[in-house]
């Protein structure tokens, strides 16, 4: 699905979260498939659509914004083109993860956490991803890299770059 420009348009966030809401209407459990919904469709679920959600589904907006904030992966603006996570857990910490994002974050000039102000990355914290044995780990762009240090991960996004 196509990604909407890095800043919203108010009133195409609310068009699409008034599509998502009617299509899941009366759905027990229905606000994560939402959330997802429309993060999948915005790129992200914009804070300023989090009241309309909560009055759908009869929660309080503190509610939402509590699951919002609890799943790292909700974001509040789009990724970057490319999108760099790195494993901060305590395998890929025992094989030098802190040195590797404070590298990193010196490299790209790009704080973990952060879009660079062109959209073209975003370097993003993630907990886990299942590959401990081949610490340190990253995903870019959803592949899995394992045994990583900053030239390759450098690398893979040049490689990136060049097919964009």
């Amino acid at each position: 699905m196509a990604i909407l420009p890095q800043r919203f348009a108010p009133e195409q966030c609310q068009a699409v979260a008034r599509e998502v809401l009617a299509a899941r209407r009366g759905q027990p459990g229905a606000l994560l498939p939402i959330l997802h919904d429309i993060q999948d469709r915005l790129g992200a679920v914009p804070p300023d659509l989090l009241p309309m959600i909560a009055e759908e589904l009869c929660l309080s907006r503190a509610e939402v914004h509590g699951v919002v904030s609890f799943y790292h992966d909700f974001r509040a603006s789009p990724p970057g083109r490319h999108v760099l996570k790195l494993c901060q857990a305590e395998a890929c910490q025992s094989m030098g993860v802190k040195a590797l994002t404070a590298e990193m974050e010196q490299k790209l000039g790009l704080p973990l956490g952060e879009t660079l102000e062109d959209g073209s990355l975003s370097f993003e914290a993630v907990y886990c991803l299942g590959n401990c044995a081949c610490a340190p780990n990253a995903m870019l762009n959803g592949e899995l890299h394992g045994r990583v240090d900053a030239q390759e991960l450098l690398a893979l996004l040049a490689e990136q770059e060049s097919r964009a």
